[in-house]
């Protein structure tokens, strides 16, 4: 019971996201305004973590399989793909440095205002 109350709380939020994402005209994805909400409940203490961590834990354990429909339709699209796959490949392994080394600078920082913290 408590794994559906948790993952109740989480489909509550991504339906927010998904609200939010119809009433305002910005192209960012619903998914992006959910998680947001979702932290910004988490900071505020409005949603304790105990509240959805086993799920998260779970949904996270799981990621690898939702990939799976999106990689057979990439499969199924490889004729049309192929005119362009330098390009992809391009942009594939651009976009993936630059996310590195965001995840990278922002971790960095997080530890450094963590230590600070820790100091006081």
């Amino acid at each position: 019971m408590k794994y559906i109350a948790q993952f109740g709380i989480i489909i509550a939020i991504s339906l927010i996201g998904e609200l939010l994402n119809r009433a305002i005209p910005l192209p960012i994805p619903a998914s992006i305004y959910g998680m947001a909400i979702l932290f910004t409940a988490l900071c505020t203490k409005t949603i304790k973590l105990s509240q959805v961590k086993e799920t998260g834990k779970f949904l996270i354990l799981i990621m690898p399989l939702m990939f799976i429909a999106p990689a057979t339709g990439l499969i199924e699209s490889w004729s049309t793909m192929q005119e362009f796959i330098v390009a992809l490949l391009v942009i594939s392994a651009i976009s993936t440095v630059l996310v590195a080394a965001a995840a990278g600078h922002i971790t960095q920082l997080i530890i450094k205002h963590k230590g600070k913290e820790d100091k006081k």
